[in-house]
């Protein structure tokens, strides 16, 4: 099977540490380093993507406390809401090409908005490691 013919929905991970918006910071922070995870998918009730929460947007939570001794507030404050996604359907080259021309470590994946799943760089190794044992 060429790896062209592989696609994002046969490698994402469909189990996923989730936020809602009005979910605490430090919960999401808790959950984040209990799972050892960099970030997490926002949802709203219905199951629509929101927006991410990573590491990094966590750290403002690190120099509020430093500088203004606050510590949090719900996710909705310090979430990412432009968020690229991408459809299950996408080759796993198209992926891995993606991943190439961007920062981004994983992308939610999603069905008219609504979130389905996720895939990591890591998903394209294993893909390109099953494929290769094959």
């Amino acid at each position: 099977m060429p790896l062209k013919s592989i696609l994002v929905k046969d490698y994402m991970s469909k189990t996923l540490v989730k936020f809602k918006p009005e979910t605490s910071v430090l919960d999401a922070v808790h959950e984040l380093v209990h799972h050892r995870i960099a970030g997490a998918p926002v949802v709203d009730d219905a199951g629509n993507l929101v927006g991410m929460l990573s590491e990094l947007d966590c750290l403002k939570v690190a120099l509020q406390a430093g500088y203004h001794g606050s510590y949090g507030g719900p996710v909705s404050e310090y979430m990412s809401n432009t968020v690229e996604t991408i459809n299950a359907e996408m080759s796993i080259v198209d992926l891995a090409s993606k991943f190439l021309d961007s920062r981004y470590r994983r992308f939610p994946v999603t069905d008219k908005n609504r979130l389905i799943g996720q895939i990591s760089r890591r998903d394209v190794l294993r893909a390109l490691e099953v494929l290769a044992q094959g």
